[in-house]
């Protein structure tokens, strides 16, 4: 994927450009983890463990935004989605940069999602660093994208894109 300081606009808007992205089309947000999604989305009308079930992994959960977070990141939505991938690197610089990631896939926008660098190549001078660590998988289900998943009103969840953990989402 494509990561960027969330709090910090220049990164944010760097982010929509280099993806050729509609600044309309909103990022989700990468936290280390669940205790930390409540600083930045609104979890009091969930469930007691359902963030637990479905994270870390392939899924994005959308909540309403809270005012902590960068207003010029997704300016005209009042929702935010937030992920914990299931990614051992990904999670250590969460914690270690000390906010939330502006994640988006590694690729051009409306383009299939990349599983290794090479697959992004054109992109690469236009990024600050590039980390490997292995090919992402092979099948169809891998370039799906998470699984999102509306959260935001209570006693309710709409599925927003079914990507590769629907089934699994569903049944959390």
């Amino acid at each position: 994927g494509l990561a960027a300081a969330a709090q910090d606009p220049k990164s944010v808007n760097q982010l929509y450009n280099i993806k050729g992205r509609d600044p309309k089309k909103p990022i989700s947000i990468c936290v280390g983890d669940v205790d930390s999604i409540a600083h930045w989305g609104d979890v009091t009308c969930l469930p007691f463990g359902l963030l637990q079930r479905l994270l870390p992994g392939p899924v994005t959960v959308v909540l309403k935004r809270t005012s902590f977070l960068n207003p010029l990141l997704n300016p005209s939505v009042s929702n935010v989605g937030v992920r914990i991938p299931n990614n051992a690197f990904m999670l250590n610089l969460c914690n270690k940069v000390g906010m939330p990631l502006a994640l988006t896939s590694a690729n051009l926008s409306n383009k299939p999602s990349s599983l290794t660098p090479e697959e992004f190549k054109d992109l690469w001078p236009l990024l600050s660093a590039v980390f490997h660590n292995g090919k992402l998988g092979d099948s169809i289900e891998c370039r799906a994208g998470s699984t999102i998943v509306a959260l935001s009103v209570v006693g309710k969840y709409h599925i927003i894109r079914p990507g590769s953990a629907l089934s699994s989402t569903q049944a959390i």
